[in-house]
């Protein structure tokens, strides 16, 4: 696993750039959708940690997150996900929008995100046990909208319109409500990494309307 990390303007192509995108959203997704399996953390462990370019904006908090996996066991990570975000009743920590957005689960927020997502032709999987308000299904959708080959659908105004309804008005809470957890080691370098990702996306997305 390779990221990336060079600063806006350093040398690679628009397809790179997007392509270093759709990644980061997935690992984001497979990271918060349920304890990482053992493969998953292996390849974090190997991971390239310095910048193609010195000071990349992403650099620190992404080596503070591989540090952690490599410092932590595959057991320690995965009970700390269980700890924080699994259990029976109400976990310690939501990943989901509506908790944020209204104080409640299943309000307003996620309806307005259903409407959305069947604009763009998407639906939940019947399989799936979460609800479309939680971060790991929105970072899977944002990870569609950059790599998906309907490019009526995967574009950038998508995604801004998207990013800034359903991830921006929240996500920052949920990483500050993470990052503060006594329990969290690997959880809060990851939430560390998600805050500099989603202001690097944030930064982004007003540049398309200056």
């Amino acid at each position: 696993m390779s990221l990336p990390l060079a600063p806006a303007g350093a040398d690679s192509s628009a397809l790179d750039e997007e392509t270093a995108r759709a990644e980061v959203y997935g690992l984001l997704a497979a990271l918060y959708y349920a304890p990482p399996s053992s493969e998953l953390l292996a390849q974090l462990r190997v991971a390239v940690t310095e910048a193609p370019a010195a000071g990349g904006f992403l650099e620190e908090p992404w080596r503070a997150l591989v540090g952690s996996a490599r410092a932590l066991s595959d057991e320690a990570i995965q009970t700390e996900y269980d700890d924080l975000f699994g259990g029976v009743g109400k976990p310690e920590i939501f990943l989901y929008g509506s908790h944020y957005l209204s104080g409640f689960l299943n309000e307003k927020p996620l309806i307005k995100l259903r409407d959305d997502l069947a604009e763009l032709g998407l639906a939940r999987d019947e399989a799936m046990s979460e609800t479309e308000d939680h971060f790991a299904c929105l970072c899977e959708v944002m990870r569609y909208l950059i790599a998906g080959d309907d490019v009526a659908v995967a574009n950038l105004a998508r995604q801004q319109a998207f990013f800034a309804r359903h991830i921006q008005p929240w996500a920052e809470q949920m990483c500050d409500a993470i990052a503060a957890h006594p329990k969290a080691r690997f959880n809060a370098d990851l939430a560390g990494f998600t805050r500099a990702f989603l202001s690097v996306e944030a930064q982004g997305f007003d540049l398309l309307d200056s």
